[in-house]
């Protein structure tokens, strides 16, 4: 497990952090923490997907024998697996029951099913923010039969809960998760690369392959995250969520603070 020696303002460590890549789609509009942290500390933040996502074919779909109106309810995680859910449905001119029940795993989730439904005349039920939310949601649900669709890619947290309690589920590949194409990327010389999905660092060996980590600070999101860095023999300078830095940017600037308080009283002596 690799893990970063070098003591706060030594070592690896000595170099203040003047740049960092996000490796996610830039957010919209002029509000954001990465702007904040940008214009506080003089940093320069730039956004690179490292990953994309790549739709299954409705052909491909039909291979895997699911039928959807089998189902008595949808389970959702992500916006993109709604957008291709209903791209399939379109494509097989599937016209989702009235009755049908949707349980979102966040009130954002859920939102989004605006765009193709009518939520006042449907079925909708939410967890907080996490699965294990969502679980408390569908225990009280036992008789239904759900459909998950999801990514190639995926956590086994909902597919584990749902077979340890014989629920009646169905997986369905809907799209697949792969590497983003950064062969425009001269190469990833930041002082702080931000990572939010086991895949992020896929990506990272799949377009450099000869990546070196040297003083470059690695930040993770996520538990899965920060063991595929250190599954990937990285060093792990950044892991959030933390009980004093629920979120990336708040673990970031933690550390951009705890550095540079470390080193000024090094150059003072104390």
């Amino acid at each position: 497990m690799a893990e970063s020696k070098d003591q706060p303002g030594t070592g690896r460590h000595a170099k203040s952090i003047a740049s960092i890549l996000v490796t996610q789609p830039k957010p919209t509009g002029d509000i954001s923490p990465y702007f904040t942290i940008a214009e506080k500390y003089g940093i320069k933040v730039d956004f690179r997907e490292f990953i994309q996502v790549d739709p299954v074919s409705y052909k491909d779909f039909r291979k895997e024998k699911v039928n959807i109106l089998d189902h008595t309810a949808i389970i959702f995680t992500s916006r993109n697996a709604v957008d291709h859910f209903f791209r399939i449905c379109q494509e097989a001119k599937i016209e989702m029951p009235a009755e049908m029940k949707y349980f979102c795993i966040s009130e954002q989730t859920a939102n989004y099913l605006q765009k193709y439904i009518v939520l006042r005349k449907r079925k909708l039920f939410v967890g907080l923010r996490t699965a294990s939310d969502l679980f408390e949601v569908i225990k009280k649900h036992k008789s239904e039969k759900f459909l998950y669709p999801c990514s190639d890619i995926r956590k086994d947290d909902i597919p584990e809960f749902m077979r340890a309690n014989n629920y009646k589920f169905t997986e369905a590949v809907i799209y697949r998760t792969v590497a983003s194409d950064l062969s425009d990327l001269s190469d990833v010389k930041y002082d702080c690369l931000a990572f939010f999905s086991p895949s992020g660092i896929s990506s990272l060996f799949v377009n450099f392959p000869d990546f070196v980590q040297d003083g470059t600070r690695i930040a993770a999101f996520g538990p899965t995250t920060a063991k595929a860095v250190r599954d990937a023999g990285l060093e792990l300078d950044i892991e959030a969520p933390m009980p004093n830095a629920p979120s990336m940017t708040g673990a970031i600037e933690e550390y951009i603070r705890r550095n540079a308080e470390a080193a000024a009283a090094l150059k003072n002596g104390r």
